[in-house]
C-alpha cells in the first residue's frame, strides 16, 4: 500500500495533478498495489481528487479521520470544551479560526485577510462565519491564523493540542499526539499489512512523523530540508515528474 500526501506531492504548485502522476497511480493499481491518501486536508477538500484517482482509503486531518475502503475506521475530534477555551483566547488577540469537520468548515470571524491568503493557496475561498459550529459538530482540525511569533502563546496554554504550521500565516491545530503516522498505523492494522509492504510520499512538515514511521519513505525534491532528513529516499521535484521518478526509485514501477 502506498500513501500519498496531496499538496506538493500528488498536486503540483499550481494545485494540478500531473499527467505522469495519474498514469503512475493507474499503473500501480494494475500491478495489484493499494493506493491511499494521507493529508492534512479535510475529506470534503479533496473529494474530486479521490474520485478522479478512484481512491477510497484515506487518512484526513493529519490522522484524525481515517477511512478504509469507504468505511470510517477511526475518529479523533478535538476536545470541545478546550476548543471553546481556545476560541475565546484567540478572540482576545483578534486571531481568526476555521473549524473543520469531515463535511464542511466555518470561520470564527466574518472576514480575515490571513484566511483569504492562506486558503487561497489551496484554491478555497473564505468560509462562512459561524461561531456556533463547534457546538453541534465533531471538529477534527482547526486552523489558527496568526504569524509564527504569536503561536507560542497558544502552545504554552493549550498542551492538549498540537500545532503544526503549514503556511506563514496559518497553523493546524490537532489533538496532542495526532499525526499521519497514527492514522496510517490504523490502516495497516485494519488490512493486516506488515511494515515492508508500506510506502509513503510527502513533502511538508506534517509529513515528518509519517516518513519517519514508514520504512519505505520518499520525500519530494521540493520537500523541506527537515523532511528530506527523515526520509529513506528523495525523489525529484513535484513539477519534474517527482512521483513517477520516486516510484521507479523504490522499484514499484519500471
Amino acid at each position: 500500500m502506498i500513501f500519498f500526501d496531496i499538496d506538493g506531492t500528488l498536486l503540483n504548485e499550481e494545485k494540478e495533478l500531473p499527467s505522469s502522476t495519474k498514469e503512475a497511480i493507474a499503473d500501480l493499481k494494475k500491478a495489484g498495489h493499494q493506493i491511499a491518501i494521507a493529508t492534512g486536508r479535510a475529506p470534503f477538500m479533496y473529494k474530486d481528487l479521490r474520485e478522479e484517482l478512484e481512491i477510497d482509503t484515506y487518512v484526513s486531518f493529519n490522522g484524525q479521520y481515517v477511512v478504509a475502503n469507504g468505511e470510517v475506521i477511526y475518529k479523533n475530534p478535538l476536545h470541545r470544551e478546550t476548543l471553546r477555551e481556545l476560541t475565546n483566547f484567540a478572540g482576545t488577540s483578534d486571531h481568526s479560526l476555521v473549524f473543520m469537520d469531515h463535511e464542511d468548515m466555518r470561520a470564527s470571524n466574518e472576514y480575515d485577510p490571513f484566511i483569504v491568503e492562506s486558503m487561497g493557496t489551496l484554491k478555497f475561498t473564505h468560509p462562512k462565519h459561524d461561531l456556533t459550529y463547534i457546538e453541534n459538530k465533531e471538529i477534527y482540525q482547526t486552523l489558527l491564523f496568526c504569524k509564527d511569533d504569536a503561536e507560542q502563546a497558544y502552545i504554552d496554554k493549550f498542551n492538549q493540542f498540537q500545532f503544526i504550521r503549514w503556511h506563514q500565516v496559518s497553523t493546524d491545530i490537532l489533538p496532542a499526539g495526532g499525526s499521519k503516522a497514527k492514522g496510517i498505523e490504523r490502516v495497516i492494522n485494519h488490512f493486516g499489512l506488515n511494515s515492508d509492504q508500506i510506502y509513503a510520499f510527502g513533502d511538508g512538515l506534517n509529513d515528518i512523523e509519517m516518513l519517519s514511521f514508514v520504512k519505505n519513505s520518499v520525500a519530494m525534491g521540493n520537500a523541506h530540508d527537515e523532511v528530506k532528513k527523515v526520509a529513506k529516499h528523495v525523489t525529484k521535484h513535484v513539477n519534474e515528474d517527482g512521483i513517477l521518478h520516486g516510484l521507479q526509485l523504490v522499484g514499484l514501477l519500471k
